[in-house]
């Protein structure tokens, strides 16, 4: 399995990772902690290395843009946001891991309610689809998607 490359179209990646995330519930839990997760790891990241994150940066946005152009723009802007609330938010490595710890646990909870475990147990690359699932359904475009598998 190759992480930064997929073999199925974001259609495809939107109406599998759907599947367990239809309880009202979890889908507003997931809107806050995916964000905040992904927050998190580009902070640790930024403190680790900033020359790391951008490894790691592009290496993300590489599999999104092989996805869709729009998705490669959405969540690029959406790592400079978190690079940029990295620098300026002093809480640290350890209150960073704090909120990562925090979010993972709603992230469960939610499943929990959903009934149905975390779609990455499947497939670890959705764990890249979770924030790009957020982004276009706050955009109003999953359903759009979707509608192309």
């Amino acid at each position: 399995m190759n992480l930064l490359k997929s073999r199925k179209n974001l259609a495809r990646w939107l109406s599998d990772y759907a599947v367990s995330h239809r309880n009202p519930t979890n889908k507003k839990i997931h809107f806050v902690c995916v964000p905040v997760i992904f927050l998190t790891i580009v902070a640790m990241l930024w403190l680790i290395s900033p020359f790391l994150l951008l490894v790691v940066a592009v290496g993300v946005l590489w599999f999104y843009a092989h996805l869709s152009l729009a998705l490669f723009i959405a969540m690029s802007a959406f790592v400079a946001v978190c690079v940029g609330l990295a620098v300026v938010v002093p809480i640290g490595f350890g209150g960073w891991i704090g909120v990562f710890v925090l979010a993972w646990i709603g992230q469960f909870v939610g499943h929990k309610i959903e009934g149905a475990k975390p779609s990455f147990f499947e497939d670890l690359q959705f764990l890249l689809i979770g924030p790009a699932w957020v982004s276009l359904s706050l955009m109003g475009k999953t359903n759009q998607i979707a509608t192309h598998v």
